[in-house]
């Protein structure tokens, strides 16, 4: 068995380097598609928050409108054939419920929508798309492995998974971390391993085709750590997990309302007419941000403007997010995390207390945001270091996304990814199951005295369907108990008769449970026997007789988190 285990992780470790490199050009070909088409419409392939100016103001809602309008037509029969063929198409789905394969077609169709959302300026990521042609590159992958390699599709889909963020924000080990987190809901080591592989040797790829820089530069800069920036800190994590929640809840109410429009291409118009009209305040509303950010890492906003670009991207994402756009919520929710970082840049500046060099609060408000949206703060503090370089960071956003993640949670703020809700309801059923005493599980059982007969221990036993009939003395303490198997058998061998007392048949060492144990204790009780209730006392000492508690129960509230 052990060598079998053995050989299942070397065969994971090798197909992660296939799956990597897969994965990897798989995001460069959707990006290369994404700039033909920003050529294409407006003449140039620079970030959107400068390409939309090729048009005239005027024409911003038009442009907008109209690519919802066409990525609502491939959403639509990507959703009919999703009802009809009653499959999951989300990449996290499939990892977590460990199905057979991801959906091609309707994966392709989402994916052509999200390239018309995008760009024509919808204010969404680009990562989310990516990632899920990354998993299907792997799934597709996955189909054509020998049985003999013992890996589930799913398996390789997460090996894709991570390779394909990993791919857009250059962050292997956060991106391994994430799929971990969210998919896994864990960060088991044999799972996690492969990940990290198959996220390592994507970056690697772009690195061997010439892209090394890291998206963010702040490397050349340290977090200088005192009591003021240590508050500071504290204080972008409260309020990043309060920017984290009201964006979630924002979102959701958006959704509510764009639901009324019930076809989906007009539906995706609205909502890019929405964000083509908000574009008229200000372009750095529009696309996914990234160029934003690089510009509030070079000082270009004042607190004026970043209060007014952080209330339009709030508003757009939520449009874009609300009429059902595809795409990723990473990025944008980046650049308001680096927009609620960057006003206390500005205000620590103004008091002169706990400033730092090079925005690097904005980078710390990116990482509380994030983890805050995604409810992983491992996964967001170590993408935000990985993709500034910034080794000096590791502290502050330890606490920022910590704090950021606690806020979000005490809120009970709905989540962007619903497994993580799953999650979270697994943990907290086995905490209950872990804390839980026996005595809520009790239920009534049969009990005699010793001086019974046993043609009424057999009576009793026939009435509740029960193999074994408890014996207690006057005072209710728990003495034993009869099996009508035993009687039987003795019946039949003339050792007693059916007017014998049940005491001379009474097993006086028969397991039990006490009231005040844990069900995890009386689930290990269990194990040790084939039966299927047992009884349960007040305690060792007392030993008075309460009832039973069955096999049943206990694997009911199991249920809920295994």
């Amino acid at each position: 068995m052990k060598e079998g285990k053995h050989a299942l992780r070397w065969m994971a470790l090798l197909i992660a380097i296939p799956v990597g490199f897969a994965g990897a050009m798989v995001t460069l070909a959707f990006r290369h598609t994404l700039d033909f088409f920003n050529r294409l419409l407006f003449g140039r392939s620079d970030d959107i928050t400068l390409a939309m100016h090729a048009w005239p103001w005027y024409c911003w809602p038009l442009i907008v409108g109209g690519g919802g309008l066409i990525a609502g037509i491939f959403l639509q029969y990507a959703v009919r054939l999703e009802k009809k063929q009653r499959i999951n198409t989300d990449y996290l789905d499939v990892i977590n419920a460990r199905l057979d394969a991801v959906p091609t077609r309707t994966s392709l169709f989402r994916a052509l929508s999200s390239i018309a959302s995008i760009s024509s300026g919808a204010s969404i990521g680009k990562e989310g798309p990516m990632v899920q042609l990354a998993a299907l590159c792997g799934s597709i992958i996955g189909r054509f492995l020998p049985a003999a390699t013992l890996l589930k599709n799913s398996d390789v889909v997460a090996m894709a998974a991570a390779a394909g963020l990993a791919s857009v924000y250059h962050a292997p080990l956060a991106s391994a971390i994430f799929v971990a987190e969210v998919a896994f809901g864990i960060s088991a080591l044999q799972r996690l391993i492969p990940l990290v592989i198959s996220a390592a040797v994507s970056v690697m790829t772009l690195w061997w085709l010439g892209d090394r820089s890291a998206l963010y530069p702040l490397a050349e800069v340290q977090f200088d750590v005192s009591i003021a920036s240590v508050v500071t800190v504290a204080a972008i994590g409260c309020i990043g997990g309060l920017a984290g929640a009201g964006f979630i809840t924002l979102t959701g109410y958006s959704k509510k309302q764009f639901s009324r429009i019930t076809r989906l291409p007009y539906r995706l118009a609205s909502g890019g007419i929405a964000v083509g009209l908000l574009a008229i305040l200000s372009t750095d509303i529009l696309g996914n941000g990234y160029e934003v950010i690089v510009n509030i890492f070079r000082g270009h906003y004042l607190l004026s403007g970043l209060l007014l670009v952080l209330v339009l991207k709030l508003l757009a994402t939520c449009c874009s997010v609300g009429s059902s756009a595809v795409g990723g919520m990473f990025t944008p929710s980046l650049l308001i995390g680096a927009l609620v970082g960057a006003m206390f840049t500005v205000l620590t500046v103004h008091l002169g207390v706990g400033t730092q060099p090079g925005w690097l609060y904005a980078a710390v408000g990116m990482g509380a945001v994030l983890a805050a949206i995604s409810q992983a703060p491992l996964m967001a503090m170590l993408m935000v270091m990985e993709m500034t370089l910034n080794s000096s960071l590791l502290f502050p956003l330890m606490i920022a996304t910590v704090l950021a993640t606690m806020v979000t949670y005490r809120l009970q703020s709905a989540v962007t990814y619903p497994l993580i809700a799953t999650h979270f309801s697994r943990a907290e059923a086995k905490f209950d199951f872990d804390n839980t005493s026996i005595a809520e599980l009790i239920i009534p059982g049969a009990a005699i005295l010793p001086g019974t007969p046993v043609s009424d221990a057999l009576a009793i036993s026939t009435l509740k369907r029960e193999r074994y009939v408890y014996v207690i003395n006057e005072s209710g303490r728990f003495l034993g108990v009869v099996s009508i198997h035993e009687i039987a058998a003795s019946v039949l061998s003339q050792k007693i008769t059916s007017d014998s007392p049940v005491s001379t048949v009474m097993d006086n060492e028969f397991p039990y449970v006490c009231q005040g144990q844990s069900l995890r204790e009386g689930w290990e009780a269990f194990e040790k026997v084939t039966l299927e209730r047992l009884p349960v006392l007040s305690d060792d000492t007392g030993r008075y007789f309460l009832g039973a508690l069955t096999k049943t129960s206990l694997v009911r509230k199991a249920g809920a988190f295994i």
